[in-house]
C-alpha cells in the first residue's frame, strides 16, 4: 500500500511539473510569436520607408458610443449594436495636418492617446492598412468602413454609410484562410490595405511581402473615386473604418482582443505622388438564395394567436415592422444619414418609416432631433405592462449566421440590451408544443419587472441615464440578421419573414393606435 500511494504521490507530483513546465513554454511560445509579430511589422515599416512612403502609427480602440452620448461629446448613441464591441481605426492625420479640437473630444473620452482621430480624410494616393490577428473565434466578425461626413452644398452632413462590401470572416485572406479559402480565419494574421489608388495598393503590397508576409493574407478595401471625395480639404469626406466582432466564443478573448488588440494601423503617405491609377467600383457579392422562410408563416400565425390568446385580459397593440435603415449607397446619393449599416445584413425595426431626410451636421447637438418619432410607444413599470417580440428565427433557418433584436431609446438612439438567438433559441416551443416547427420561432418578452418563471424575458433597465430607458421614453425595437453562410453577405429582404412585436397594458396609454 505504501508503494502504491507512493507511485500516486510522485504521478500527481509530475504532473504538476510538467504541467507548470508546460504552461511556461506555451507563454514563451505566445511571446515569441509576438515579438516575431513585431519584427515583422517593424520590417514592413522599414520596406514602406525605402519605396519612399511617410509612415504613421495610429491604434484601434472600442467605440463606445454609449460612453461618448453619457459624457456629452455625441448628442446620440447612433444605433450602437447593444452588448457588441466594435472596434475603430484611430488614424493619425495626412502630414502637416493637425486634427480638429472637437474630434479630440471623442479620442481623450475614449483614452487613446497620440495625434489620432477616429474620422479621416484621405488623398487619392495614401492608403490606411490594418497588420495584425484577427479576432479569436466568434460568431462573426468583419472589417468596413463608412463614408461618415459629405458637404453637401454649405452644410457639412454626417452620412454614416458603408460604401462596399466587407471583408468578413467567410471571405477574408488569412493565414489560415490563404486567398480566402475556406479554413480557421480566427486568430489569425491578416493584411488590410483601404486606399482609392491601384498603384498605391501595388506598393503597398510589394512592401510587405518584402517583410516577410505572404500576397495570400492580404486583403484590399477599395475606395471607389467616382463615388468619393478624396483629399484633405474642407469639403472632402471623411471615412472611418470599423472591426465587427460578434460572439465570441470565450468571454476573456473578447476581454483581451477588444482592450490589447494585436494589430498595428498605419497611414501611409506618398512623398511624391505619381500618375494616379483610381479603382473602379467593385462588384458587390450578391443577397438572395431563392429559398425563403414562407413556409413558416401558418407556423408564425399560429404563433401569434397563441400569444394574444395567453394575454387575453390585456389590450393589445400589434406594433408595425419595416425596413428600418437604408443601404449605404442609397444613404450616400440622398445625403440622409444611414445609421452606419452593413452590406452583411438585414435590418428591421418597430417603426412605419426609414430615415429619409437629411439630418444635421455632426456635433450639433442644438439642431439634433430624434430618428423616431412614430410610433412613439412607452414602456411602464406595471406588471401589466410588457412587450412580446416573436418571429422566425433567422439563425435556425439557415438564412443568417447570428441574429438578435435589441431594444432602443427612441430620442437618442440609445440600445441598451441586444438578445441574440442564443438566448431566445427554443422559447416558442412553450407557446406551441405540438407544433414541429416551433424550433425555428422565438418568443421574447420585455418588461420591467420579469417573474421568476420567466425564463425568456428581459428587464429593460431605467434610471440609469444613457444605459438604460425612462419609463416616459419612447423606445423602438430593431431586428438584425447577420451574413447568410451561402451567399457570404446579408439575406435578402425578400426572403426572410419579419420579425414581430405586440405592446399589451391595461389601458392605451402610451401607445399608438390598434
Amino acid at each position: 500500500m505504501k508503494n502504491y500511494l507512493l507511485v500516486i504521490m510522485l504521478g500527481i507530483l509530475f504532473a504538476v511539473l510538467t504541467g507548470t513546465a508546460l504552461a511556461q513554454d506555451m507563454e514563451a511560445n505566445d511571446s515569441e510569436v509576438n515579438i516575431t509579430e513585431a519584427n515583422d511589422t517593424e520590417a514592413f515599416q522599414q520596406a514602406l520607408e525605402q519605396d519612399g512612403f511617410i509612415v504613421q502609427e495610429g491604434d484601434l480602440a472600442y467605440f463606445d458610443l454609449l460612453r461618448l452620448l453619457e459624457e456629452g461629446v455625441l448628442p446620440s448613441a447612433y444605433g450602437n449594436n447593444p452588448t457588441t464591441k466594435y472596434l475603430i481605426y484611430f488614424v493619425p492625420p495626412a502630414p502637416g495636418y493637425e486634427v480638429e479640437e472637437r474630434i479630440n473630444q471623442i479620442t481623450s473620452t475614449l483614452g487613446v492617446s497620440g495625434n489620432t482621430t477616429p474620422f479621416w480624410n484621405l488623398g487619392p494616393d495614401e492608403a490606411v492598412v490594418f497588420v495584425g490577428r484577427t479576432p479569436p473565434e466568434c460568431r462573426y466578425f468583419s472589417y468596413d468602413y463608412m463614408l461618415m461626413h459629405r458637404t453637401i452644398g454649405n452644410e457639412r452632413r454626417w452620412i454614416f454609410a458603408n460604401v462596399v462590401d466587407t471583408i468578413n470572416n467567410l471571405v477574408i485572406k488569412t493565414e489560415g484562410t490563404p486567398d480566402g479559402e475556406p479554413g480557421n480565419p480566427f486568430d489569425q494574421n491578416t493584411v488590410i490595405i483601404i486606399t482609392a489608388d491601384r498603384g498605391i495598393d501595388q506598393r503597398v503590397r510589394a512592401a510587405a511581402e518584402s517583410s516577410g508576409y505572404s500576397d495570400n493574407i492580404i486583403n484590399t478595401q477599395v475606395l471607389p473615386s467616382a463615388m468619393l471625395n478624396m483629399g484633405m480639404e474642407n469639403d472632402s469626406d471623411t471615412f472611418a473604418s470599423f472591426v465587427r466582432p460578434a460572439l465570441f466564443n470565450d468571454t476573456q478573448d473578447e476581454e483581451n482582443y477588444i482592450n490589447n488588440t494585436p494589430a498595428t494601423i498605419f497611414r501611409i503617405t506618398p512623398n511624391n505622388t505619381t500618375e494616379l491609377d483610381p479603382y473602379d467600383y467593385p462588384e458587390l457579392r450578391v443577397r438572395g438564395t431563392g429559398q425563403t422562410e414562407f413556409e413558416l408563416m401558418d407556423d408564425l400565425e399560429e404563433l401569434r394567436v397563441a400569444i394574444l390568446e395567453r394575454y387575453n385580459e390585456s389590450n393589445a397593440t400589434e406594433l408595425p415592422t419595416s425596413q428600418a435603415v437604408p443601404v449605404g449607397s442609397d444613404a450616400i446619393q440622398r445625403g440622409v444619414n444611414g445609421v452606419g449599416p452593413t452590406n452583411d445584413a438585414a435590418y428591421l425595426w418597430t417603426a412605419n418609416q426609414t430615415i429619409s431626410s437629411p439630418t444635421p451636421p455632426f456635433f450639433d447637438t442644438s439642431e439634433y432631433y430624434p430618428f423616431i418619432r412614430d410610433p412613439a410607444v412607452t414602456l411602464g413599470n406595471d406588471s401589466d405592462e410588457f412587450i412580446i417580440v416573436y418571429g422566425v428565427n433567422h439563425a435556425a433557418t439557415g438564412k443568417a449566421t447570428y441574429s438578435n433584436f435589441a431594444v432602443y431609446g427612441a430620442d437618442v438612439w440609445n440600445g441598451v440590451r441586444a438578445i441574440t438567438d442564443e438566448d431566445f433559441n427554443g422559447s416558442a416551443e412553450e407557446y406551441l408544443p405540438d407544433n414541429p416547427n416551433a424550433k425555428y420561432l422565438y418568443v421574447y418578452k420585455l418588461a420591467r419587472n420579469c417573474s421568476e418563471d420567466d425564463q425568456y424575458c428581459y428587464e429593460v433597465p431605467y434610471g440609469q441615464g444613457v444605459h438604460g430607458i425612462e419609463l416616459d421614453q419612447p423606445l423602438v425595437i430593431t431586428w438584425r440578421a447577420y451574413l447568410e453562410n451561402t451567399t457570404r453577405t446579408g439575406p435578402a429582404y425578400s426572403e426572410i419573414v419579419y420579425d414581430r412585436a405586440i405592446k399589451f397594458d391595461t389601458n392605451d396609454s402610451g401607445n399608438m393606435s390598434s
